[in-house]
């Protein structure tokens, strides 16, 4: 059994974008959607470990995925897991104006409901990034928290509204707002870290052994026991990075090895909360 008491925390995230991620960069073509649709291809193995362990997990769904494959996005909330926003079609939403993040908020949430009956309280934005109109639009949905921000590593929190960057004079940080943030990194995430993307000016080489970055991932975990007892380290996957035979058994190996030590599996809202009411009580 899963350790269910310490005050340390792991959130198991998993960005579900299947498809929507290489039609949002403009690839309409078999090769690279077929990636996008392995992703569907092996959430049944990553349910399947989950429950093997019994652990939580959250799942930051664009609507286009939802509406794409409902029978999956289903079976993840009938296995208890929680499930999160993340757009529509996976956008960047530097890119929109208000109205635009707004519809694609609405439609991304509305397409989750259908599909699932899950009313969601998390949100992902596709870009990790924020409009100034980012905050207040995910309060209006009825937002409790974001997974989006990197100001820090292991602790939870008030994503601010108002902030004024300007090269003429200091950064001026804006007021706190009701919204929380759990905190993300590239360096915890396993997209950089295995996938191969290729475009006609980059490549991204990606393709590392497991051992490696799952050796990373478990300093990181050790790391905040060590330096931040009862604080959250959010680990971000995808599915159709992640669920590769040989990253899978790494994926487990580092599990087990997290089964071992003083810290707890949650959601991202359940670590949100805690959060909150502990805020509330201080």
């Amino acid at each position: 059994m899963p350790d269910t008491q310490s005050e340390s925390s792991i959130c198991l995230t998993f960005d579900f974008d299947a498809i929507s991620l290489w039609l949002m960069r403009g690839f309409n073509s078999p090769g690279p959607l077929s990636r996008g649709e392995f992703g569907a291809h092996v959430i049944p193995r990553i349910l399947e470990m989950l429950r093997e362990r019994e652990l939580p997990a959250t799942f930051f769904i664009p609507g286009h995925t939802a509406d794409t494959y409902p029978a999956q996005c289903a079976a993840i909330a009938e296995a208890g897991h929680e499930i999160a926003m993340h757009g529509y079609l996976h956008e960047q939403v530097s890119n929109l104006d208000r109205a635009g993040e707004t519809e694609i908020v609405q439609r991304g949430r509305d397409a989750i409901r259908k599909a699932t009956g899950y009313d969601p309280k998390g949100n992902r934005t596709p870009s990790w990034d924020f409009t100034d109109a980012t905050v207040d639009i995910l309060l209006e949905a009825g937002c409790e928290y974001d997974s989006s921000l990197m100001c820090t590593d292991y602790t939870p929190f008030y994503a601010r509204h108002g902030d004024v960057a300007s090269p003429d004079g200091p950064y001026v940080f804006g007021e706190p707002t009701p919204l929380i943030e759990l905190p993300v990194t590239w360096s915890l995430d396993d997209y950089p870290q295995f996938e191969y993307f290729r475009t006609g000016t980059s490549v991204m080489p990606g393709l590392r052994r497991p051992d490696e970055v799952f050796g990373n991932f478990l300093d990181d975990v050790d790391y905040m026991l060590r330096e931040e007892p009862g604080g959250v380290c959010v680990l971000t996957f995808h599915p159709q990075v992640i669920g590769r035979g040989h990253r899978m058994l790494g994926l487990e190996r580092f599990l087990d090895a997290c089964r071992e030590r003083d810290v707890a599996f949650r959601t991202c809202l359940d670590v949100a909360r805690r959060f909150r009411a502990a805020e509330q009580s201080a």
